[in-house]
């Protein structure tokens, strides 16, 4: 992940908790808990768009949102979230050291903050917020913290793949949340992705930066072959902004159709 995200978060996907007494070794009958906004039959449609920096992510997410207005619920990047939210205070902390990957030297650590302001996010989302809204999208999901901080582990303890991390942080997320409806995937050419990120935030990209980023874009692309049915790759290379916005527009519109397609049936 870049020094820019946003914020919004989600439940666990069982509906009871069991109620333990660890005191005398008990598990007690299990109690219902109240139904979150998030889990309810008529809920928005959920569609996170990822892809490395300087592809062209959140510039598409603000167009989509500002099209659809009302109808959509935009996620800003965790990255991208005011200094005076809590979102924006852990990343503030993670960027403290100027690392553009978010690097402490900790990594697991930063590995679980990430992950529980992604899961904070759908938390917050309320019956209030989400009236009259059709769709959620989403710019960077737990996606991008599974390739992120899967290739950071990884580049720190070579004898694991990073895959096998990413798979484990998305294994973990999934015990608490489920994975967004609809994933799209902004595939660009890397140089020119890479040049586009550097130029935006005025520094040279060190290269183990580059060496994150390059993983990161590789375990992006073995993700989205693995969940076909969930990953929809969208190729913008060469595209200027307002190509990939309307791409990227008409992605999600073809989702919400197929949506109402599929509860009509």
């Amino acid at each position: 992940m870049s020094t820019e995200v946003s914020e919004q978060h989600r439940t666990r996907p069982d509906d009871r908790a069991a109620v333990r007494a660890p005191e005398a070794g008990i598990t007690t009958a299990t109690v219902p808990r109240p139904r979150r906004a998030w889990e309810a039959p008529d809920r928005p449609l959920w569609v996170s768009v990822e892809g490395i920096n300087g592809v062209g992510k959140t510039t598409a997410v603000r167009t989509v949102a500002a099209s659809l207005g009302s109808r959509c619920l935009r996620l800003e990047e965790l990255t991208d979230q005011a200094a005076d939210t809590l979102p924006g205070q852990v990343i503030t902390a993670l960027a403290a050291g100027g690392d553009i990957c978010l690097r402490t030297g900790h990594p697991v650590v930063e590995t679980l903050a990430l992950l529980a302001l992604k899961f904070r996010e759908l938390e917050r989302l309320s019956p209030e917020l989400l009236d009259g809204v059709e769709v959620i999208v989403e710019d960077r999901g737990v996606d991008s913290v599974a390739v992120c901080q899967g290739a950071i582990l990884h580049d720190e303890h070579r004898a694991t793949p990073a895959r096998a991390v990413a798979d484990q942080i998305l294994a973990t997320a999934r015990r608490w949340r489920s994975m967004p409806d609809a994933t799209l995937l902004l595939a660009g050419d890397r140089e020119e992705c890479l040049a586009r990120f550097a130029a935006r935030i005025g520094r040279t990209l060190p290269a183990s930066v580059l060496a994150v980023i390059e993983q990161t874009d590789q375990l992006y692309r073995e993700l989205a072959a693995a969940e076909p049915d969930r990953f929809t790759v969208i190729d913008v290379t060469g595209h200027g902004p307002e190509e990939t916005g309307k791409a990227v527009e008409d992605a999600v519109r073809a989702l919400v159709a197929q949506r109402e397609v599929s509860r009509v049936s």
